[in-house]
């Protein structure tokens, strides 16, 4: 587990740093063409910035309404579930977060929030009446781990990076469209060989942008998979979750792009393959994360 949890961590912060790699080139590119140095750049990362810390702030309400979760729950609405909650928080050393409910029958559940205080947990009425205990527990051992690991910030920091290369590309389309440039650049062969290569980097920035955010959102269900069977110690209760999970596939009534990312699971209920497909995929394939709970030790 500890193994996992140190490897998940390392190749995160990994795909990250090839974040920045991106970002710098692409600036580097945009001040050369432009001649305005980096103050695009700064610029660009202002903007995104600010977009972003809007959504960190009211984001966990949106995603929660978005999903349709009611609450937060009482003892009183569902002892059984506040309970469970409240001592894998204390396990975990978390303060307990909110707990909803989401009237859907597909096994499902996320969790949201900018910190360990300010948290939620959501689970679907499907998942609770499907799973046993243990494996209920596994569930919300991997929600906690999320909240524990403080993916929202990581995922925060993913998607300035995304905005700030998205400002950039279009910042350089609309100064292109107007006659912008430096002369000297596109006058000379080093000049060309430079227009080419920077217009390449435009050009898949952002698809590469896309997959490397994909990529770090996956990473990160893997280490809350890690550390959730550390809180619990015993991946066997979310390996089983996860074979009932992936035995029905139903889609979530209101399954949603901007949120998919934060279920336990793909919330269209489509089996994600290996190839093309995974990588445009939100979520590791369930059988692969199966499998790795199996092999800890």
């Amino acid at each position: 587990m500890y193994s996992q949890i140190a490897s998940n961590k390392r190749k995160s912060w990994m795909l990250i740093l090839s974040f920045v790699v991106v970002v710098l080139g692409l600036g580097w590119f945009l001040g050369e063409y432009t001649g305005y140095g980096y103050s695009g750049v700064a610029i660009a990362g202002v903007i995104a910035v600010v977009m972003s810390l809007s959504s960190y702030f009211t984001g966990d309400k949106l995603a929660l309404a978005v999903s349709g979760a009611k609450g937060p729950i009482s003892k009183a609405d569902n002892a059984y579930i506040y309970r469970m909650v409240e001592n894998l928080a204390i396990t975990a050393g978390l303060p307990k977060p909110d707990v909803y409910i989401i009237e859907d029958s597909a096994l499902n559940a996320f969790a949201t929030g900018r910190d360990p205080e300010h948290a939620s947990i959501a689970l679907t009425t499907g998942i609770i009446g499907a799973l046993e205990n243990e494996e209920l527990e596994g569930v919300i051992a991997h929600e906690l781990a999320h909240i524990g690991n403080y993916d929202i910030r990581v995922m925060t920091l993913v998607i300035v990076l995304v905005g700030v290369i998205a400002l950039l590309s279009d910042f350089f389309w609309r100064w292109s469209f107007w006659g912008g440039g430096r002369s000297d650049n596109r006058n000379s062969s080093g000049g060309n060989v430079l227009m080419i290569v920077g217009i390449a980097l435009v050009v898949l920035s952002p698809i590469i942008a896309q997959l490397i955010k994909l990529a770090v959102s996956r990473k990160r269900e893997y280490l809350a998979d890690a550390t959730g069977s550390l809180m619990t110690r015993y991946p066997e209760g979310l390996a089983r979750a996860l074979e009932k999970i992936s035995a029905q596939p139903a889609p979530m009534k209101r399954a949603n792009n901007a949120t998919a990312h934060l279920f336990i699971s793909n919330p269209f209920g489509k089996k994600v393959k290996k190839g093309l497909a995974h990588l445009f995929s939100t979520h590791p394939p369930i059988e692969d994360r199966i499998r790795t709970l199996r092999n800890m030790a």
